[in-house]
């Protein structure tokens, strides 16, 4: 089967669209000895090498992979011209398009001009565009599993749920905590409960030392660090940042209605007493901000810069300890 004429991967999380991309050329390998990869960035443009390499032939051509990341901020313009170029098949030329934003309401959010192209109404009818939302807490699951058959791990399905609980949601970030795990199961290859203790919470505990430095009125120097380089690394970073801030505003509300929640019992009880100080009004809250963010961004109205400034100033203001 010959492989795809192009491909086009839309997920946000771009260690689960290498490991796709591995898998595919591993499927597909060159003509000739192996393909040689080159990484092209939307911001700057398509430059005159790609277009070289995308229709160079001939003898002495090798084969090539021409990688777009976050085409969904390439120009129309540009678009028509790739998608004029991909209705001519080069076997030397293999262009693989990465289009990165967050999904929207579980749905790819693809601008409506490039699902008009000649090249992605051809990408739908062969089959050629791989789709993932990213590790959302069920997709968690599958990829606990899917990790666990690769490397010979056992995993009940009990802990698979626990671990989906607590794993941050990044595929690169969940897998270096998979690992670790798999050192501490030693050569009996059994990942079990005791292991979760072990799971790194680096991440959740900045957000949690954010809202609880609000909430006591300090926010630390390596707090307001996490906040500015969100804030500077731009919308993709800012998002991590709200899916981070609502996924500690859930373990929140967990604790304050009594429920259980899988982590280390120290770390447990200092989230139920934020909780149980911050009360269901002022965490219910933290949803709204983070939608307005969210939407801000997504709609336009706000560049994410502006939308997290708004955000953390909503933040400053609910956690402001009462006068």
């Amino acid at each position: 089967m010959p492989r795809p004429g192009f491909s086009i991967c839309v997920c946000p999380d771009i260690q689960l669209t290498k490991n796709y991309i591995n898998s595919l050329l591993q499927e597909n390998p060159a003509p000739e000895g192996a393909w040689e990869k080159h990484v092209y960035w939307s911001d700057e443009g398509l430059p005159p090498v790609f277009w070289e390499n995308l229709t160079l032939q001939g003898l002495f051509a090798s084969p090539k992979v021409l990688m777009i990341r976050n085409a969904q901020n390439l120009p129309i313009d540009a678009w028509r011209k790739l998608s004029t170029s991909l209705g001519q098949y080069n076997p030397l030329a293999w262009v693989i398009i990465f289009l990165e934003a967050p999904y929207d309401r579980g749905k790819p959010k693809i601008p409506a001009a490039i699902k008009k192209l000649p090249c992605w109404k051809l990408a739908e009818t062969k089959a050629w565009i791989w789709q993932s939302a990213g590790l959302t807490e069920r997709a968690m699951r599958g990829f606990i599993e899917q990790w666990a058959a690769q490397n010979h791990m056992q995993i009940e399905p009990k802990i698979v749920h626990a671990l989906s609980q607590v794993l941050p949601q990044d595929a690169s970030a969940a897998k270096n905590e998979l690992e670790k795990l798999a050192l501490a199961a030693g050569d009996a290859r059994i990942i079990a409960d005791e292991h979760i203790k072990d799971i790194s919470h680096d991440a959740d505990m900045d957000i949690f030392a954010f809202i609880n430095a609000l909430q006591s009125g300090k926010t630390p120097d390596k707090v307001w660090n996490k906040v500015l380089s969100s804030q500077a690394a731009g919308d993709a970073m800012i998002f991590s940042f709200l899916a981070m801030l609502l996924r500690e505003a859930r373990i929140l509300w967990q604790l304050y209605a009594g429920e259980t929640v899988r982590l280390p019992s120290g770390i447990v009880q200092q989230k139920k007493r934020l909780a149980t100080n911050l009360g269901p009004v002022r965490l219910s809250k933290i949803w709204d901000l983070a939608l307005e963010a969210e939407m801000g961004i997504k709609t336009g109205e706000r560049k994410p810069e502006q939308a997290m400034e708004i955000l953390v100033a909503g933040l400053l203001a609910l956690f402001s300890p009462k006068k």
